[in-house]
């Protein structure tokens, strides 16, 4: 009797649920029937022609970031989402690249009084401040810190006698054992992290030092030249623009750090052969010989000018329909800046670098994409940022900047979507990085791409590659995907004309690109992301 009731109860419920599950299913199928038709008609090679023909002419001249060329690209590609209907943010579809340039400032001073002496060392030949240095002046007794490192794995502490508060260190350059091929002392010939100078400054700061003085140690070094930055305004030869950069008003905390030449040595040792003397007492005892340089004190003023750099990401933003999914978002961009130009070229020769492969086709891929979203005449469930990167090629400042200040939660973003360099190389084959790192939105890429046929390739064996801008994502949690079509003889080239361009190809690969995100926009599963090291972990 039980057994019949409940055959009852599950025919009964099966019967209820079964249209609405065959509705859903359906629905589904018709979704992404719609997908590729829309795909089919909006995503054409004329389509990815026209928009690599505008970014790679000439008159943007290669999209340097920053450059007139590159604000002039910026308005376009606004333009092109706001006549899709697509949204601003805040009211804008632009976001300002988080960085600033250094220049080196005109006061950069470094005294050193003597009982009865006094003496002024001259800028460029005796001294150079570090792109790192603070904007600041400082004054204090000088101490000789050895080597600036405290490493307690190692038994190690340059600080361990001394009194740093209030004061000036001096240190040595790298760090002690380096020539020690037996050495048990940090990692012999490899530098460990405690010879880099920002870790060498941290530890400064928090022994209380006011300033640091760095020279070549006699032991290790022939030439004591002093070096710090190579700052363009104390150069005949270096490129005017050859400057650092740093994120506009950095909280890193730092003090005046500069590197010293061979009188500053003399002025505080007496020789070249003292300071040798106790290099080679640490290098021979494994133990720290620091101590207060007694009558010597400094006055340390470095000045430093931060100037924003200037350039835009670009940004259009589609609301998901789902009242609770469109509180959810995929990120869909690529990197729309390339090299510029050169400067110095003979007058019949090519001398813009106009990308178009590198990467008006990804930021075309990625127009496309948008176009057919808002084509298909229903919005997904989920919202889509479709975004273009600035600065991608001074170092990824783009997508660094985005990530720094996401415009929507990056705990709520379920996946990247990263299309650089999609037009060259053999028609049929496509370089899919990820696969590995993000199996799931990897699995509906390759189900997709069962409508495009390329032959997929997973280059990277595993390893998440660093060179584009779903780097920054991956590194902060978000599950990436990333559509390329590998390297070529033009790349970085002025030879990476339009002409050269595969529009066929770059159109397929946005075609795919459209369909996995059409589909990842319309679904409520969250995506699982495998670092490096789980996978190491794992045994994988």
């Amino acid at each position: 009797m039980k057994s019949s009731r409940l055959k009852s109860v599950k025919l009964a419920l099966t019967s209820f649920f079964f249209p609405i599950i065959l509705v859903f299913i359906s629905s589904s199928v018709f979704s992404q029937k719609s997908a590729q038709q829309a795909g089919n008609e909006v995503i054409t090679p004329r389509l990815l022609q026209d928009y690599i023909n505008f970014l790679a002419s000439d008159s943007l001249k290669g999209r340097n970031t920053p450059s007139p060329g590159l604000d002039s690209a910026a308005e376009y590609l606004a333009r092109n989402f706001r006549e899709l209907g697509l949204k601003p943010l805040n009211g804008t579809f632009f976001q300002d690249l988080d960085y600033c340039i250094i220049h080196l400032g005109k006061e950069n001073i470094l005294t050193i009084k003597s009982p009865g002496k006094n003496r002024e060392f001259a800028l460029k030949t005796e001294f150079i401040p570090y792109e790192i240095t603070a904007d600041r002046e400082v004054a204090g007794e000088v101490v000789f810190a050895g080597y600036g490192i405290t490493a307690p794995e190692y038994d190690y502490d340059d600080y361990r006698n001394i009194d740093a508060t209030g004061k000036i260190v001096l240190v040595l350059r790298q760090e002690p054992g380096q020539t020690d091929t037996a050495s048990t002392l940090f990692m012999g010939k490899e530098l460990s992290k405690y010879a880099n100078l920002k870790e060498k400054m941290k530890n400064a700061i928090n022994h209380g030092a006011v300033g640091m003085v760095v020279v070549n140690g006699p032991l290790h070094f022939n030439s004591f030249r002093p070096r710090g930055y190579p700052w363009p305004s104390l150069s005949k030869t270096l490129p005017q623009d050859a400057l650092p950069m740093q994120y506009c008003g950095s909280t890193v905390e730092k003090i005046p750090i500069v590197h010293a030449g061979e009188e500053v040595i003399k002025t505080l040792f007496l020789s070249l052969d003292s300071l040798k003397r106790v290099q080679q007492r640490i290098e021979f005892s494994h133990q720290p010989c620091s101590y207060p340089l007694a009558g010597k004190m400094a006055t340390l003023k470095t000045s430093v000018n931060e100037i924003a750099m200037g350039g835009r990401n670009v940004y259009g933003y589609l609301e998901g329909e789902d009242p609770l999914l469109k509180n959810e978002l995929l990120v869909i961009g690529a990197h729309y800046d390339h090299v510029g130009y050169m400067e110095k070229h003979k007058a019949d020769a090519d001398y813009i670098f106009n990308g178009a492969d590198d990467n008006a086709s990804g930021t075309g891929g990625v127009l496309a994409t948008a176009k057919a979203f808002c084509a298909m005449g229903t919005k997904p469930r989920r919202s889509v940022l479709f975004i273009l990167f600035a600065g991608e090629e001074k170092g990824l400042l783009g997508s660094a900047t985005y990530t720094r200040n996401p415009l929507f939660p990056l705990e709520q973003t379920v996946g990247m979507l990263n299309l650089d360099m999609i037009s060259r190389n053999s028609p049929d084959s496509l370089y899919l990085i990820g696969q590995q790192q993000s199996p799931d939105m990897a699995k509906i890429v390759v189900e997709e791409n069962k409508n495009t046929g390329f032959i997929l390739v997973d280059e990277n064996h595993g390893e998440m590659g660093r060179g584009s801008d779903h780097y920054n994502f991956y590194r902060k949690g978000v599950p990436v995907i990333f559509f390329f079509t590998n390297l070529h003889d033009d790349y970085h080239e002025v030879t990476d004309n339009p002409d050269r361009i595969d529009a066929e190809k770059a159109a397929k690969v946005a075609r795919l690109v459209f369909l996995s995100a059409w589909r990842m926009a319309n679904e409520s599963q969250r995506y699982n992301m495998i670092s490096s090291e789980e996978k190491e972990h794992s045994g994988e």
